[in-house]
């Protein structure tokens, strides 16, 4: 007969031999819950993670947290409705300034572009001069900004004051568009993919802009951005997130397939407007963040500073390398 403690040796045994064989069966994994717009394209990377049972091969746990809109998500993250939110690594910046200890991961490199009708005379960035410009956000929104620096290297004006903007959210200043009441539009990638399939031309990329600006390569505006004090206190496995979705976009840069599976979410007018979102997103999907990335980055932040937009980069902001995660 076995006494006690020999019985309670095996049974310690038998546990250390499952935990080593079986980690992910032995301890619950810890979940990460992600923000994302209901339709938007991080819930296209989730629905490929699941399908694709990426989720599963990492270990990985995800509790989708959805929001109304991209403005809502650092609400999110900063109330600790959130473990990761997707947003712009230029607030990510703004809250270190103010104390914050924020780190961020690429996303997408996919960046917006000024759009016009197929048949408009507009041929060239000098064109504009004397137009209506719909722009997606505000007077502050980093593309409108950054166009405007473009702008004063390019035809030695701003184009503020030679044009007549015209701000509002997405949807609708691509509305006025189509409607042809703006001669051009300033919009998010997604909607300038868009219009791209209807018939609209590009007159200039923003990553266009990035360059004639002088920065290069272009690094991703857009990214993961979490707390490390938090994700460490709660053992939350970011790094697992990461590697999951840079398996999930290999899917989505090679499979065609992977794409009609999404049709649902992207809602595409056609089988054009789907081919067009799809290229837009595979132009965009990144690496890691390498040290090129955050020197194109503090060239960037320090244009916003000089252009004086206190609000955008925010007062008191320097940038500060240890943001990236690498």
């Amino acid at each position: 007969m076995i006494d006690l403690t020999r019985r309670q040796a095996l049974g310690a045994g038998l546990a250390l031999s499952a935990t080593s064989m079986f980690p992910r069966l032995a301890r619950a994994a810890v979940p990460v819950r992600l923000t994302s717009v209901k339709f938007g394209s991080v819930s296209w990377l989730i629905e490929t993670l699941r399908a694709e049972g990426i989720d599963k091969k990492h270990g990985l746990d995800l509790e989708v947290v959805e929001v109304a809109n991209n403005a809502a998500a650092p609400i999110a993250l900063l109330s600790g409705s959130a473990d990761v939110i997707v947003s712009d690594w230029t607030w990510a910046l703004r809250q270190r300034a103010k104390g914050d200890d924020l780190k961020f991961a690429p996303y997408s490199a996919a960046l917006g572009s000024l759009m016009v009708p197929k048949d408009s005379p507009i041929k060239s960035f000098g064109d504009l001069v004397g137009k209506k410009i719909g722009v997606a956000g505000t007077g502050i929104d980093k593309s409108w900004i950054l166009l405007r620096a473009y702008s004063r290297k390019v035809i030695g004006k701003d184009i503020a004051n030679v044009a007549e903007p015209v701000f509002g959210a997405a949807p609708l200043v691509t509305a006025e568009f189509k409607g042809g009441r703006l001669d051009a539009v300033l919009n998010f990638w997604t909607y300038a993919a868009r219009l791209r399939a209807d018939g609209a031309r590009e007159v200039l990329s923003m990553a266009d802009v990035v360059k004639g600006l002088g920065i290069s390569p272009t690094p991703a505006l857009v990214g993961f951005i979490w707390s490390e004090k938090a994700v460490a206190k709660k053992s939350v496995p970011v790094d697992v997130l990461l590697n999951a979705v840079a398996d999930a976009n290999e899917v989505l840069a090679k499979s065609d397939a992977a794409w009609e599976r999404l049709r649902p979410l992207i809602k595409p007018a056609s089988d054009a407007e789907l081919v067009a979102i799809r290229d837009y997103y595979r132009s965009g999907i990144t690496g890691a963040w390498r040290p090129e990335e955050t020197a194109a980055a503090e060239k960037l932040t320090n244009l916003l500073i000089e252009l004086g937009d206190a609000e955008l980069v925010g007062d008191g902001t320097r940038f500060d390398q240890h943001l990236f995660h690498t």
